[in-house]
């Protein structure tokens, strides 16, 4: 997965209204996207290049809180070779969380399972993370070799600074850059603790989501490039991994269009630091394959 060629989207979606449902999707704005999407749809979607590179793998990212939804993905996995890892959900605060995870682990495409993942940012809790039952359930998550995707707000970055303290062996991705505040323009409490999650070597972040962060109709590069500069920074390209948050992203312009502004961002990196952010980052965390036809190693 080395290849100069090589594109990967380290975040992305996919769903079926009819198999389940997806009740966030009823909020109004959300009717662009209020419909079936599939790996079908997004090789469709996903025509731009960046860098002269093309889209050859993918990190399929649960939608709900559904052990059912992740062992579809596992087998959607199993059988489309676009989608290279599945960050799924289990209840980490269950007793059972082990079980669980040796459990999908074991079925079809649960080579494919990376990482897990918790939607924190509607926890009304601001010590979730930092919770006995939950910390005891990132433990197994990390001793199965499994990494963890971090979804917060900006005013939740305590909660994962408390995490990465706590659990240095495990490691961590940032989703979407911790959803800056773009649209109101007062990035100051985002920064602050951008700076101080990167501190811990553990952490990744995915350059994701930020469109939808911003004023979906007007936005410009120029609106997403201080947080890019922040990101640079903080965790400089090698910790960094391209993702689209796709079919989400089509709210704010779609795939075409947030890999134009990428490309113009990256304007000023090197080739290595370029290959690390469209690819390198997201191949090392997710562990992908270098050919897609050999098996995963187990977790």
């Amino acid at each position: 997965m080395s290849d100069a060629q090589v594109l990967v989207d380290a975040h992305h979606h996919v769903w079926d209204l009819q198999l389940r449902p997806q009740p966030w999707l009823n909020a109004p704005g959300h009717e662009p996207i209020r419909r079936n999407f599939s790996t079908a749809d997004l090789r469709a979607a996903a025509t731009r290049p960046i860098k002269g590179r093309r889209l050859e793998a993918t990190v399929l990212v649960q939608c709900v809180a559904s052990v059912d939804e992740t062992r579809e993905f596992l087998a959607l996995a199993d059988r489309d070779p676009l989608v290279g890892a599945v960050v799924g959900w289990a209840d980490l605060t269950s007793p059972a969380i082990g079980e669980v995870l040796d459990g999908l682990c074991a079925g079809p495409g649960g080579t494919r399972l990376r990482a897990v993942r918790h939607l924190v940012q509607g926890e009304s809790d601001p010590h979730w993370l930092g919770r006995p039952d939950v910390e005891r359930g990132l433990r197994a998550v990390a001793e199965r070799g499994l990494g963890y995707d971090v979804l917060i707000r900006s005013h939740q970055f305590p909660q994962a600074i408390h995490l990465a303290e706590h659990l240095p062996g495990l490691p961590l991705v940032l989703d979407h850059a911790g959803k800056p505040p773009i649209a109101g323009r007062d990035l100051a409490d985002w920064e602050r603790g951008v700076r101080r999650l990167a501190a811990h070597p553990q952490v990744r972040c995915k350059v994701s989501g930020l469109v939808t962060e911003a004023d979906h109709e007007k936005w410009t590069v120029d609106d997403i490039r201080p947080v890019w500069d922040v990101l640079l920074s903080a965790f400089g390209p090698d910790r960094l991994m391209f993702g689209s948050d796709w079919p989400v992203c089509v709210l704010g312009g779609g795939w075409n269009r947030w890999a134009a502004t990428v490309e113009e961002l990256l304007a000023g990196c090197s080739t290595a630091e370029t290959e690390a952010i469209l690819a390198g980052t997201a191949t090392t965390f997710y562990r992908l394959d270098p050919a897609r036809g050999q098996e995963g190693t187990p977790c």
